[in-house]
């Protein structure tokens, strides 16, 4: 049996006066870490004109800095996760070299395994949660674990409650 961790730090950084993008998403690293175990975590923005991925936050801004970008145009990852909102799991180096143009970093980093959560609003993809683990394998339970950080990203978001009236 999982044991979830506390939400006390998650709730706290959500009701921060101002809304501050590096806590929460340092709560939802923190948060997830005893399910997903994962060793990089970032959180990006969709850009759908240019399907282009910009990121917000990353557990490791050293090689994965905040304001990075990435081009999805013409991909089957960018088709499947960002334009069909269905989650994306890689298991071992050769899907990770197969789906990332940043495999070498990823290989460096020691990374074996993804998951990528598409952060999708009333048929809108609005961005993306990617988990990037040791182990080169993922679990059910991980998986059905990413899909709920999915949501509780939704704060980082404010424009994901407007979005019918574009």
């Amino acid at each position: 049996m999982i044991r979830l961790p506390t939400t006390e730090e998650l709730a706290r950084a959500c009701a921060a006066t101002p809304f501050d993008v590096q806590r929460y998403c340092d709560a939802v690293d923190a948060f997830a870490r005893p399910v997903m175990r994962q060793r990089l975590f970032t959180v990006n923005r969709f850009e759908p004109a240019t399907m282009h991925l910009v990121r917000l936050y990353s557990s490791n801004p050293r090689d994965y800095p905040p304001g990075g970008r990435k081009d999805k145009r013409a991909t089957a990852w960018g088709e499947k996760v960002l334009l069909q909102h269905r989650m994306h799991v890689g298991e071992g180096v050769a899907a990770i070299r197969a789906d990332f143009d940043d495999h070498a970093t990823i290989e460096r980093l020691g990374l074996q395994s993804v998951v990528n959560v598409p952060i999708a609003f009333e048929g809108r993809c609005l961005g993306t949660a990617n988990f990037l683990m040791v182990e080169a394998t993922v679990n059910p339970e991980q998986v059905e674990f990413a899909r709920l950080i999915g949501v509780v990203l939704l704060p980082l978001f404010p424009r994901a409650w407007s979005v019918a009236a574009d």
